[in-house]
């Protein structure tokens, strides 16, 4: 995750991790719930079906999804 970028956006893969600037800054949550905001909308999940499980506080993080397998969480952000 890159913040503060010009737009919210997937910028592909960089190793096994997607890569994914949002125009949120890193300031009070704003851009762990930009982050939310933006898979919900982008995979089609109740936001609360997405949780941060680890990387809160950092530039990389991993999510949970329920009610979506990964390979069609990546084809459907990759798409």
């Amino acid at each position: 995750m890159i913040p503060r970028s010009p737009r919210t956006l997937v910028d592909g893969l960089r190793g096994t991790a997607v890569l994914i600037r949002l125009a949120a800054p890193p300031v009070d949550n704003a851009a762990n719930e930009a982050l939310v905001a933006f898979l919900s909308d982008t995979l089609q999940l109740p936001r609360r079906n997405i949780t941060i499980v680890s990387g809160e506080r950092s530039r990389d993080k991993r999510v949970r999804l329920v009610g979506m397998n990964p390979g069609a969480a990546l084809t459907r952000l990759l798409g």
